[in-house]
C-alpha cells in the first residue's frame, strides 16, 4: 500500500515567519525514515500504511505542541493498493504527457 500525505503544519502564536518551527517538525520527519518532499507550502510523505501515515502527523503535532498554544494543520491523505514510490511516479507520469503534447 502507498498513503500520501500532504499536509502543512504550524504554530499560529509566534511571528510572521515559521521557519524554525517547522524546521523542527521537517527534522522528526528526516529521522522518521520515511520519503518525504518538502514544498514552498507543504511537506509530502508517503508511507506503507495509514496507521504510519497517522503516526507521522501526531509526532509532528507533538514537536510543536510543547512550546506553543496553538497549531494550524491542514491534511491531505490518498491512500492506494499497490507500491510505493508514488510521490515520484505521479509526477513523473505528468511530466511524460507534457513532454509528449509538447513535442
Amino acid at each position: 500500500m502507498s498513503v500520501l500525505v500532504n499536509f502543512a503544519m504550524f504554530p499560529t502564536d509566534q511571528g510572521t515567519s515559521k521557519s524554525e518551527s517547522v524546521s523542527k517538525v521537517l527534522e522528526f520527519i528526516k529521522n522518521s525514515g520515511v520519503d518525504y518532499k518538502l514544498s514552498p507550502m507543504a511537506t509530502t510523505v508517503e508511507t506503507e500504511t495509514m496507521e504510519e501515515a497517522l503516526a507521522i502527523i501526531n509526532g509532528a503535532y507533538k514537536v510543536l505542541e510543547s512550546d506553543h498554544e496553538r497549531i494550524y494543520s491542514t491534511i491531505t491523505i490518498d491512500a492506494r493498493k499497490g507500491d510505493l514510490g508514488r510521490m515520484t511516479s505521479k509526477i513523473d507520469s505528468i511530466e511524460n504527457k507534457i513532454g509528449t503534447v509538447n513535442k
